[in-house]
């Protein structure tokens, strides 16, 4: 199936592609753009992303590592304690009489 009519991507290269990143490092983050460099293309209209990441998902070799897979709530635990303050408005200032 044509999954991009612009650059003409089937849902075959799109896990060929994925198949082929995997193979070659298992730790990769594979993403939409990677593909596209892959295959020797770039994205044109975007009019085929939902259909490009839904082909993308269905594929099991598209998940992602597991030591990558605590980082997002070990950054925000980071962002608990960057030592702002709970708001980030200017305090008003009390004119001079």
């Amino acid at each position: 199936m044509i999954v991009c009519h612009c650059t003409n991507i089937s849902d075959a290269d799109i896990r060929a592609a994925i198949d082929w990143m995997r193979a070659s490092d298992s730790h990769a983050v594979i993403t939409p753009g990677k593909i596209y460099h892959a295959l020797g293309k770039s994205a044109d209209c975007g009019g085929c992303m939902p259909l490009f990441l839904d082909t993308m998902r269905s594929n099991d070799k598209l998940e992602i590592p597991m030591q990558l897979r605590t980082l997002r709530s070990a950054a925000s635990q980071e962002k608990a304690h960057e030592g702002r303050s709970q708001s980030h408005r200017i305090p008003q200032q009390i004119p001079a009489a």
